[in-house]
């Protein structure tokens, strides 16, 4: 059975032989290769070599040779059909049934592979001729040397616009052909066709597998784009490839960070200086694709590479460009880092200025993908008022959302949700400069206690214990239990809890007068002077009257609910647990309150009483921000 040549180039490019390899041996790491006894003869010390680089295995002892496809026949003692059919399913390739046409559009690639080949020969030769010396010094004063112009196969394209179609016609190529590769550019008027490129230094830009199958040229001087790249070709799509993807195959296979810098010169530059897992998009932002090429690069324990941007405000909106296309596509152990250059560098400047120890230093405070999206909705964003906070946690939420990944989009909320507290969480109240009020507890900044009177647009308000409320109630009632008990048992927390626990009053009126009580302890003066722990707060709550409700509180029926507010949780967990649920009730709350602004606009159909409708329900959508059944699964 005879099988289609692109599926089967399609077929060693989507598989490593490596990885095949190992799920039947246990290779050893040797160099850029690895290597194991031979399986196809009797020996102690290994002598089969597996290059994925060069996708071939070799055995030195008995002379055993082949891809990926052959090593699958031998070992498992397959026929050609069946071999491709097993690695097919392993790779998630349908197999197809060849065409006539299929065997036409492989002889065509392989033209056009020639073709691509040959010009990019040409472009280096002419570097080296009188016509070239302006592209020449332009590389020398880049600062490359003839190696390094020599390793990346550099070039140049002369301004004569036939120059090299007269020496590829020469060859044999035909107009067609190398109008199809992207070298050639037909007029519109039926005129002979020209170089698309001219007057250019060029980079040749190879596929996976480091055979030539695009360019890209940087205009030295006239009009024109400062760059320029091969159209898409049936060779070539600029939104797959990478520059120096060959390379940075071998590098992530060595260990080797992979590093996606803006341009062909970045490359260049971090690889001259070490850092040869250096790669860059083609003249566009990086793409989904892209980045799962890069994933694919990386052993599966270390996939996150670097992303690396200039340091100006161009750089950052690539990087939150970059950020927002990699979100998607999120999975456990999947990730990346950004790395910003100092103001006005690139990958470049900064090592020929300051050496690779720089660069070095750039990719050791590259930040996570977390902090990036953090700093990419919150930085320059007003934050002065509730509406403007709401907006920043508004827009990390929908960013969040798009993970598709649900573990991973479950992670994502509770570390926003936390930098979100962490950012806006009000500051310590001083609730002991108020007078005392029995039973009500100590006003805020000098003044008693809010109540909300109903009619008025107060915000503050509570339903007595079981009013009307049934279930919620209840919840209710458990989730202020469980607030408290957490405060009690970690009352380090009060600094950053007591504002927002003071201006939220409980529905139960025997949790009502204990809050008060928690917040008149912790905010005593008597008290600040030396450190206020759990037990001591219970004696102080204990001997203001409240022994038995403390009791009832700080036991199973309330830890079996929430663990974080256990006396032996960390700081940490019992604040990670305390915000959630104070959510859950702060938007109970405001519930509450629209429902009785409704039946008071039923009554008298106001406009103040309209407003007050109003207001609530974007309240309603405000507080309910983030709030998922996830949080709180066990109430």
């Amino acid at each position: 059975m005879a099988f289609p040549p692109q599926f089967l180039e399609e077929l060693r490019t989507r598989l490593t032989l490596s990885e095949v390899v190992s799920k039947r041996l246990r290779l050893i790491r040797a160099g850029r290769e690895y290597k194991a006894p031979c399986p196809f003869h009797n020996e102690k010390s290994p002598s089969f070599y597996v290059n994925d680089q060069k996708g071939f295995f070799h055995c030195f002892g008995c002379g055993a040779h082949g891809d990926i496809i052959g090593f699958v026949m031998r070992h498992d003692n397959l026929g050609f059909p069946e071999a491709v059919e097993h690695l097919a399913g392993e790779a998630g390739l349908p197999v197809p049934r060849p065409t006539e046409e299929d065997r036409q559009r492989y002889e065509k690639r392989k033209t056009l592979h020639d073709l691509v080949e040959q010009a990019a020969r040409w472009f280096e030769q002419q570097l080296h001729l009188p016509a070239g010396r302006t592209g020449l010094d332009y590389f020398l004063r880049r600062g490359l040397d003839g190696e390094t112009i020599a390793r990346f196969r550099l070039g140049y394209a002369p301004g004569d616009s036939n120059a090299l179609r007269t020496y590829l016609g020469k060859q044999g190529f035909s107009d067609d052909d190398m109008v199809n590769a992207g070298l050639l550019k037909r007029p519109d008027d039926g005129r002979s066709p020209y170089s698309f490129f001219r007057n250019r230094v060029m980079f040749p830009v190879t596929d996976r597998r480091g055979q030539v199958v695009a360019f890209g040229g940087r205009i030295l001087e006239g009009d024109g784009p400062k760059y320029v790249n091969t159209a898409d070709t049936p060779l070539f799509h600029k939104g797959t490839l990478l520059y120096g993807l060959s390379r940075a195959r071998q590098a992530a296979a060595d260990g080797k960070p992979v590093i996606v810098a803006e341009g062909y010169m970045d490359v260049i530059a971090l690889v001259r200086a070490g850092f040869e897992g250096a790669v860059a998009p083609l003249g566009t932002a990086l793409t989904e694709t892209q980045v799962q090429e890069l994933w694919k690069l990386i052993p599966a324990a270390e996939k996150v590479p670097f992303l690396c941007f200039d340091g100006d405000n161009a750089g950052r909106r690539a990087a939150w460009r970059a950020v927002e296309r990699i979100l998607p596509h999120l999975a456990p152990g999947q990730s990346a880092r950004v790395a910003f250059l100092p103001e006005g560098e690139d990958p470049d400047s900064l090592i020929r200025a300051q050496g690779a120890k720089a660069m070095g230093a750039v990719l050791e405070a590259a930040i996570p993908l977390s902090d990036a999206l953090w700093r990419m909705e919150s930085e320059g964003r007003p934050t002065d008022t509730p509406e403007a906070k709401a907006a920043v946690k508004a827009a990390l939420e929908a960013r969040v959302a798009t993970i598709a990944d649900r573990d991973v989009q479950s992670f994502y909320r509770t570390e926003m949700r936390r930098r979100v507290d962490e950012a806006f969480a009000p500051a310590r109240p001083a609730y002991n400069r108020g007078p005392w009020v029995p039973g009500q507890g100590r006003g805020r900044f000098g003044e008693a206690p809010r109540r909300h009177v109903p009619g008025t647009p107060g915000r503050l308000t509570s339903k007595p214990a079981g009013e009307g409320r049934g279930r919620a109630s209840r919840l209710a009632s458990m989730r202020e239990r469980i607030l408290l008990a957490t405060l009690i048992n970690h009352p380090d927390l009060f600094g950053e809890l007591a504002e927002p626990l003071g201006l939220l009053p409980f529905g139960d009126p025997e949790l009502e007068k204990l809050r008060w009580a928690v917040i008149e302890c912790l905010s005593d003066d008597r008290n600040h002077d030396s450190t206020l722990d759990a037990d001591a707060l219970c004696r102080h709550l204990s001997s203001a009257g409240h022994e038995t409700m403390v009791g009832a509180l700080l036991g199973e029926s309330t830890y079996v609910h929430a663990g974080f507010a256990r006396p032996d949780a960390s700081t940490e967990d019992a604040r990670k647990g305390w915000w959630p649920a104070w959510r859950h009730l702060h938007h109970e709350r405001v519930l509450d309150d629209l429902r009785e602004a409704k039946a008071a606009l039923t009554r008298d159909n106001s406009e103040a009483n309209f407003a007050r409708v109003v207001a609530l329900q974007q309240e309603v959508i405000k507080s309910g921000l983030g709030i998922a059944d996830s949080d709180f699964d066990e109430l």
